[in-house]
C-alpha cells in the first residue's frame, strides 16, 4: 500500500513551504537516534542495492542522489540518509545568513506535476550548516555542499564567497557544487558567462589543490548550470569548466521557460521544475556529453519523477541522477522504487 498516495491530498492542502518545513521536521527527528534511523532503513530499505558508481574519486553505493534545495540547512540530512540515496547534497548555503525572497515563493503545478519556486537562497548561514555535518557520518552515503553567493555580494566579489565557503566545508563534505545558475537571484546568471566563470572557477581549483595535501584528499568541484543556456553560451560555460580542470557538471538548474503548462499558477516567476523540464534536460545532458566528449562526468537533476526518466539520464551519459520535485509527487518511496527497478549504467 502507498501510504504516501493517501497521505498527499492532504500534505497538498497546506502550503508548500509550511509542508516542506513539515517534512524537514520529522526527518530530521527520525535521523536523531539510531533507533529511529534504523526504522527508516527497514522501511526504505530496497530490495535491489546499487549499481555501484565510481566517479570523480568518489565511490557511489548507486547512482541516485538528493538534488540541491531539499536540505538547504543540513537540518534533516541523516534521516534523508537513510532513504536509499547513494549521495545527499545539502545547500544551497551561502557565507552569512539570508532570509530569501518574500513568501509565497513556492507554487506546485498539480497539473502539471511541476514546481515553480523563487527561494532566492534563504540559508542559515555557513556557520550553521558546517555545525549540522560534525559528528559521526553513515559510511555508505557521499554528502556533496551547494554553494552560492549572498545576494547582495556583488559579482565582480562574488569569488570571494565560494572560497571562503571552499574554506569552511572541505572539511566536511565529500564535493562540492558551485551554483552559478539559480534563477532567483539577481544577476547570479552572467556567472555562466566564460570570463566570468573563469574568474570565479580558477581560484577555486587552485584553493582545491593547495589544500589537498592538507586534508589528505581532493575535494572535486562541479559546477550547476543553467537548461536555459543556447548552444553558443553552453559551448562558453563548458570552455571555461573544462579550462578551469573542474571535476564534473550538474545538468542542470530549474528552467524559466514555460512551454506547454496547463496549471493556472504558470505565470509565477521563478525556476520551473518536475516533469516538464524532463525533456530539456535529458537534451541538455546529451549535449553537453557529446561537446565534452565524454571526459566531464555529468550530474543530471530535471525531470525525475520515476524510474524510467532516471534510467534516461544514464542512457543519455549522465554517471549520477539527482531527485527532488519526484519526491514531492510521489513521497519518500520514490528512491526504493527507482532502484528496485533495476538501474543499468554505461
Amino acid at each position: 500500500m502507498n501510504v504516501y498516495a493517501l497521505l498527499r491530498p492532504l500534505i497538498f492542502r497546506l502550503s508548500p513551504e509550511t509542508a516542506h518545513h513539515g517534512v524537514i521536521t520529522l526527518l530530521r527527528l527520525g535521523g536523531s537516534s539510531p533507533l529511529t534511523r534504523a526504522m527508516l532503513r527497514a522501511w526504505f530499505k530496497p530490495q535491489v542495492q546499487g549499481p555501484p558508481v565510481r566517479v570523480m574519486g568518489l565511490s557511489f553505493c548507486n547512482p541516485l542522489g538528493l538534488a540541491a534545495g531539499f536540505d538547504k540547512d543540513g537540518l534533516a540530512w541523516r534521516g534523508l540518509a537513510c532513504l536509499g540515496f547513494g549521495h545527499l547534497e545539502l545547500g544551497t548555503v551561502t557565507p552569512r545568513p539570508q532570509p530569501g525572497n518574500p513568501t509565497p515563493r513556492v507554487f506546485r503545478l498539480v497539473e502539471d506535476q511541476a514546481i515553480i519556486n523563487r527561494m532566492g537562497f534563504p540559508s542559515r548561514g555557513a556557520d550553521f550548516l558546517a555545525r549540522q555535518l560534525r559528528g559521526k557520518r553513515p559510511a555508505d552515503v557521499v554528502i556533496g555542499v551547494n554553494i552560492g553567493k549572498n545576494r547582495q555580494t556583488p559579482l565582480e566579489e562574488a569569488a570571494q564567497d565560494y572560497l571562503y565557503l571552499f574554506q569552511v566545508f572541505a572539511p566536511w563534505c565529500d564535493y562540492l557544487a558551485i551554483n552559478v545558475s539559480s534563477p532567483n537571484t539577481p544577476g547570479l546568471r552572467q556567472l555562466q558567462q566564460r570570463q566570468m566563470l573563469e574568474a570565479l572557477l580558477r581560484p577555486l581549483a587552485e584553493a582545491r589543490d593547495d589544500q589537498a595535501p592538507h586534508l589528505g584528499r581532493r575535494i572535486p568541484l562541479v559546477v550547476k548550470i543553467a537548461p536555459d543556456l543556447d548552444d553558443e553560451a553552453l559551448d562558453a560555460a563548458l570552455e571555461a569548466i573544462l579550462g578551469c580542470g573542474m571535476d564534473g557538471v550538474i545538468v542542470s538548474n530549474t528552467t524559466i521557460r514555460r512551454d506547454g503548462l496547463r496549471s493556472p499558477l504558470a505565470g509565477e516567476t521563478g525556476g520551473l521544475s518536475g516533469l516538464p523540464l524532463n525533456d530539456l534536460n535529458t537534451n541538455m545532458i546529451r549535449k553537453v556529453v557529446k561537446r565534452t566528449g565524454g571526459k566531464l562526468p555529468v550530474i543530471a537533476s530535471g525531470g525525475v519523477m520515476g524510474p524510467h526518466q532516471a534510467q534516461e539520464k544514464l542512457d543519455a551519459g549522465a554517471v549520477l541522477v539527482q531527485l527532488y520535485s519526484g519526491l514531492i509527487y510521489a513521497g519518500p518511496g520514490l528512491v526504493k522504487r527507482i532502484l528496485e527497478y533495476g538501474l543499468r549504467v554505461t
